[in-house]
């Protein structure tokens, strides 16, 4: 089983082992566990192990290599990526092979990381719990019989499991941050603007965010550094500098002098038990380390579900209305006119949720609703945004829940759509607000299912959310727990 990132980098720098053997390592752990995890959709061995040959070649010469030379990742199937299937977990993409590689894949095979395929996802992004992929559910490493969080659940399932060292997926509202809290890993959302989105298969513009998924704090960081940074072909990334030695934080810092928020709105009801225990002793563990903790108020963040589901509904209505069965993807079979033809490939090709969320998206757009909707969901964004604005006057960084709850079971939700949503209650205000988040492990409920904690920055103050996270991790041993399916594998 492969460790984490940047212990993993060290070890092949050194000469302790090449990246071929690492390669095998992870593929020899996917065929161990996959079947049972199914957080794989597309696994490239052969290729994986060509990039990894390629590696110890230029090695053995002496050329110079990149930061992760040698490390092998994977990726959500929502990046396109050259040669290799992508499919956004939909039937409606099933074969379908990009001519070109997303600008952050491009970023990492530029850094020579082994990329191992693509992972398991919620189709097109849209969902909390990985049931509602196109091919088939995600489970959660620690509870076979419960779900991994999404739709980012495959990355996160297979950081956890040791299929590989790190992993790339997308956070709209939460979708990086609730499944690393779920699993037990470190999952970061940067701030919008960060990553370029160009070559991610869209499903909110103006709230989709490619993020890592790691073992700890500076394996995400590692993995952030080498993604982020201005991109040409995408109208929306930043011309920001990007924080540089993250991964390299001193080990045993404190956080004197920082003040941390604490939002009463996220410690009320509807917190499971295990979660509230475990968070108040994280908060112990802060205050120890020098923070000031800071009540605050985040008023607005009561309408958070409702806006977000308004305006990532309307954007997907925009956006998936692509995909008609003409120019690239699934067609259905004999129609009689066009309009036959679009509806019975988006009927065959979209699943429940995507409809679900495209209808509600239409009609919040449609004429004599728009004001009523949409533009009021608008509104109420820029409300949370103040809310935020004015807490960081006072705060260096929030501190709250990840999730409200723990993994739950699996199909316990799936008929209950509101419950569903409610799963990203506390990630969802951070893409409203467009700011850097993240989630690291912070302990265990009573039935040994993992809890995360949820730190939140200023705009491009990844920085500060990685010296509060790296601190806290160097003061606990959460990071350092794994899965008994984990440890079995090779």
């Amino acid at each position: 089983m492969i460790d984490g990132l940047c212990s993993l980098r060290r070890a092949l720098d050194a000469g302790h082992l090449s990246a071929v053997e690492a390669t095998t390592a992870c593929l020899r752990s996917i065929e161990a566990t996959d079947e049972r995890l199914g957080a794989w959709l597309a696994v490239d061995a052969e290729g994986a192990l060509a990039q990894a040959a390629n590696v110890d070649r230029r090695r053995a010469a002496g050329d110079a290599l990149g930061p992760l030379a040698g490390v092998p990742l994977g990726v959500k199937d929502i990046f396109l990526t050259r040669g290799l299937t992508t499919t956004c977990a939909s039937r409606i993409l099933e074969g379908f092979v990009p001519p070109y590689d997303a600008t952050v894949i491009g970023r990492l095979r530029a850094a020579d990381a082994v990329l191992l395929g693509k992972h398991n996802m919620d189709e097109f992004a849209m969902g909390s719990s990985s049931e509602s992929s196109g091919f088939h559910p995600v489970r959660n490493p620690w509870d076979l019989d419960r779900i991994p969080g999404g739709s980012s659940g495959g990355s996160a399932v297979a950081v956890a499991a040791g299929h590989c060292a790190g992993a790339l997926g997308t956070d709209t509202g939460g979708s990086v941050r609730q499944p690393a809290a779920l699993c037990g890993v470190v999952g970061l959302k940067p701030t919008y603007g960060r990553l370029s989105r160009f070559g991610v298969i869209a499903f909110a513009s103006s709230l989709d965010q490619p993020g890592p998924l790691a073992r700890t704090v500076r394996d995400a960081a590692a993995l952030f550094e080498v993604c982020a940074g201005l991109d040409p072909f995408d109208a929306t990334s930043a011309d920001v500098p990007v924080p540089t030695g993250l991964a390299d934080l001193p080990a045993g810092a404190d956080l004197r002098g920082l003040r941390l928020g604490v939002p009463a709105e996220c410690f009320g009801e509807g917190l499971q038990p295990g979660v509230a225990s475990a968070m108040r002793a994280a908060l112990d563990v802060l205050r120890d380390l020098g923070a000031e903790l800071v009540d605050i108020e985040l008023p607005h963040t009561r309408f958070a579900v409702a806006a977000y589901y308004l305006i990532a509904t309307a954007e997907a209505s925009s956006n998936l209305a692509r995909y008609d069965g003409v120019r690239f993807g699934r067609r259905a079979g004999a129609a009689d006119d066009l309009h036959d033809l679009y509806g019975a490939t988006r009927g065959a090709g979209f699943g429940l949720e995507v409809k679900r969320r495209i209808m509600l998206g239409t009609f919040a757009l449609s004429a004599g609703y728009y004001d009523a909707y949409y533009q009021k969901a608008s509104q109420v964004r820029t409300l949370i945004s103040r809310d935020f604005d004015r807490a960081f006057e006072a705060v260096d960084a929030i501190v709250t829940p990840t999730s409200p709850t723990t993994a739950f079971r699996l199909g316990e939700r799936v008929a209950d759509p509101l419950q569903m949503y409610l799963a990203d209650i506390f990630t969802i205000a951070c893409n409203l607000a467009g700011l850097p988040g993240m989630s690291i492990p912070c302990g265990f409920d009573e039935l040994n299912l993992p809890v995360g904690l949820q730190l939140l920055g200023r705009a491009f103050d990844e920085a500060t959310v990685c010296r509060v996270g790296a601190a806290y991790e160097d003061a606990t041993d959460w990071t350092a727990r794994r899965p008994s399916l984990a440890e079995a594998s090779p």
